[in-house]
């Protein structure tokens, strides 16, 4: 591949991961609005319906950012409500999620400058592993708490179960990455003394 071919891949992978963390943010924002709906078991359907008045649709998305008080009202009831639970687990994973694209930004950034092999690089992939391995260890906390609350192997089956491998993989690949790039920077900074 060409030098051109990569910086044009870069930036779009550059936008592309702009445009998600954006997204992460304002969803990170409508989580406990979410799960409220969730546990008052409204009906989607009826809540935004196709073809309906914008401004019909101000009050049920208002009701998504404005649900935070009653989330803090009932935080020291975590043990007691299942959906308290739900919350702050997608709060910690939407957190970490959004620190996984920002590394993800910053390496973009030293690709397009063209000096990717920086020690920055070798941080960044680290500090994505560590967010990848806290948002497994999480799920796999709610697997077990699920687990113990149901009294079934139902939870075995929802997507707590398939977050703990898919992300600690994640994690050891940021670290092999991670692990890369510094052996890579120090060669590159023993080349440059030698010459």
């Amino acid at each position: 591949m060409k030098k051109p071919d990569v910086k044009k891949l870069a930036r779009v992978l550059r936008v592309m991961v702009l445009i998600v963390f954006a997204c992460n943010l304002l969803a990170l924002f409508m989580v406990p609005g979410l799960v409220g709906l969730r546990q008052l078991q409204v009906d989607w359907q009826e809540l935004f319906r196709m073809g309906s008045d914008p401004q019909e649709l101000v009050l049920p998305v208002l009701y998504l950012f404005l649900m935070w008080p009653e989330v803090f009202r009932h935080i020291f009831q975590v043990w007691k409500n299942e959906y308290v639970v739900l919350t702050l687990f997608l709060l910690l994973c939407g957190m970490c999620t959004a620190v996984i694209l920002w590394q993800a930004k910053r390496v973009l950034d030293t690709v397009l400058k063209g000096n990717p092999f920086v020690m920055g690089n070798a941080r960044s992939l680290k500090r994505a592993a560590v967010c990848c391995f806290a948002i497994s260890g999480a799920a796999l906390v709610r697997l077990v708490w699920s687990l113990f609350h149901y009294h079934s192997p139902a939870p075995l089956t929802t997507y707590n179960a398939l977050f703990v491998p898919i992300f600690f993989m994640g994690g050891l690949l940021c670290l092999v990455m991670s692990a890369l790039f510094r052996q890579a920077t120090e060669m590159r900074e023993e080349n440059d003394l030698t010459i």
